[in-house]
């Protein structure tokens, strides 16, 4: 791995493009490294979780308004939408955002969490909608989403965003760029050009999952994804974007983050080396903010140890991550509201706890039914739970050792008497360093849970067969990567029509 050290420069010190960190970035994607097996396998896993919770999230409103926009760009050879059949294609920037809002709207895929929060997962619908537009191979999409995530990983590593409540998705836009600059072998100037714009257009800042958290949760990192696009097309016709980017004096680190005196060490892999970051990153069996998977399954396995009725309080001893993001430190009244938001609610260690608990076991839908949120012996244990930051497991939460990493917690549940039952889980159990680490057969069985009954076996067959061996697969058969619902039709947005499909006068 070769280290780049980020740090604001003066105008007139005229930082030259070879130091700034958007060329490092540009470079790296221009390169043509080698594949990693494992990391390739990986990848395909990747594709197949992805389909199954978008797949699941069809019929959720923000999805289907986002289909809505994207069916308002038609376009012949271009790209095609999560559930539709491959003959309805649309504009590839376009596909991004809807495919991507699909992706992320149950909170249900992949995570990556160091310096600041990931899911490197929201590059790939990006990336797959410009392969099919471009007529890219599979080995090209392979590439493109190993070195998206190699991106992504090391810009969570080394630059906190969220401490300047900043949202995560200033890093979804660079990475995006890069995999798709790497995927269509674009020159490392032009996808410099890119990564700029995407970096300047993409800061923005967390109250999209702050206090009443709205459908722009899922549609965030779609935007960031669109906007990859956008930037791309715009650096390939030679257009310029404002740079240095990080560096500048007035750009993102100076007035966003750390400040003028700040300095980061963000490190990629040197010519010749292959792509690994993918394999740092983790599946999710559960459909909640990735800080709650350990919890969920602890809770899970302590919920008939003990008569909740008995319960004076349940405390949660967890990282400054979780404590402060999902748990009581976030002072978010709306995490203990039985009316929030579903997107409220998967971030509630609070609400989430209550219901592992009371029925040793989660589900992406059930779970978070209104009359689930508002049954009273829930919302009476609900009201019982706080968190607390433990200083020794935010310290596990950032081990420099991936092997050593920790997202867990103990969790301390006093009865009545007094009398204490406690239990702590450092990994969730899908984690690479958890009970049960997932890998293919896992992601084909969530597959199978969650979009089996919509899509049929046969087309599942087929998706299945095209994603477990991507490398390999045409042009043709990069078309076919997101599997359509039996019968090819999905659920409507309703009556209402917006600018795109507005009548035209006359």
């Amino acid at each position: 791995m070769l280290e780049y050290v980020v740090r604001v420069s003066s105008s007139a010190a005229h930082l030259p493009r070879e130091d700034q960190l958007a060329w490092k970035i540009a470079e790296f994607a221009a390169g043509r490294q080698p594949f990693d097996a494992a990391a390739s396998e990986i990848a395909c896993c990747r594709i197949v979780d992805n389909a199954a919770v978008a797949l699941a999230a069809l019929a959720r409103p923000p999805v289907a308004c986002a289909r809505a926009q994207a069916l308002a760009h038609l376009r012949p050879g271009g790209a095609t939408l999560i559930g539709l059949s491959g003959k309805t294609t649309v504009d590839c920037a376009w596909a991004a955002w809807a495919n991507a809002t699909a992706v992320r709207e149950l909170d249900f895929h992949d995570t990556f969490l160091a310096a600041d929060y990931a899911h490197p997962g929201d590059t790939i619908p990006p990336l797959i909608a410009v392969a099919q537009q471009c007529g890219r191979t599979g080995a090209d999409l392979l590439r493109g989403i190993l070195v998206a995530y190699e991106v992504h990983v090391a810009l969570a590593k080394s630059i906190c965003l969220h401490r300047y409540r900043v949202d995560h998705v200033a890093h979804v836009a660079p990475a995006a760029v890069a995999g798709i600059g790497a995927l269509l072998g674009l020159p490392a100037t032009v996808i410099y050009q890119a990564v700029n714009q995407a970096v300047h257009l993409a800061f923005s800042t967390r109250q999209s999952r702050k206090g009443e958290i709205s459908s722009w949760k899922a549609s965030a990192p779609a935007h960031a994804g669109k906007l990859a696009v956008e930037a791309v097309d715009r650096a390939m016709r030679g257009g310029t974007a404002p740079s240095p980017i990080y560096e500048g004096e007035d750009s993102v680190i100076a007035w966003m983050l750390d400040g003028p005196d700040a300095h980061y060490t963000v490190r990629l892999p040197a010519p010749g080396e292959a792509p690994r970051g993918i394999l740092e990153t983790y599946g999710r069996a559960h459909s909640a903010e990735y800080q709650a998977q350990a919890i969920i399954d602890l809770a899970i396995e302590m919920s008939g140890q003990v008569d909740l009725a008995r319960v004076r309080e349940v405390v949660l001893h967890t990282s400054h991550h979780t404590h402060s993001v999902i748990g009581s430190g976030s002072n978010d009244p709306q995490k203990a509201d039985p009316d929030a938001s579903r997107e409220t609610l998967d971030h509630s260690i609070m609400y989430i706890l209550a219901v592992a608990l009371e029925d040793g076991a989660w589900h992406h839908e059930r779970s978070y039914a209104p009359e689930r949120a508002h049954r009273p012996s829930t919302v009476a244990l609900w009201r019982k739970v706080r968190t607390v930051e433990d200083l020794d497991w935010t310290r596990r939460y950032h081990d420099p050792d991936p092997g050593r990493r920790a997202f867990g917690g103990r969790l301390e549940i006093v009865l009545d008497d007094g009398s204490v039952v406690s239990g702590e889980k450092a990994a969730a159990d899908a984690h690479p360093n958890g009970a049960s680490p997932w890998w293919w057969d896992d992601y084909v069985g969530k597959f199978d849970r969650l979009a089996l009954p919509l899509v049929g076996p046969q087309e599942r067959d087929r998706f299945i067969d095209l994603a477990g061996r991507l490398a390999g697969l045409t042009p043709e058969e990069v078309r076919g990567l997101n599997p359509g619902v039996a019968g090819g039709t999905v659920p409507a947005v309703g009556e209402t029509n917006g600018i795109f499909d507005w009548p035209a006068a006359g």
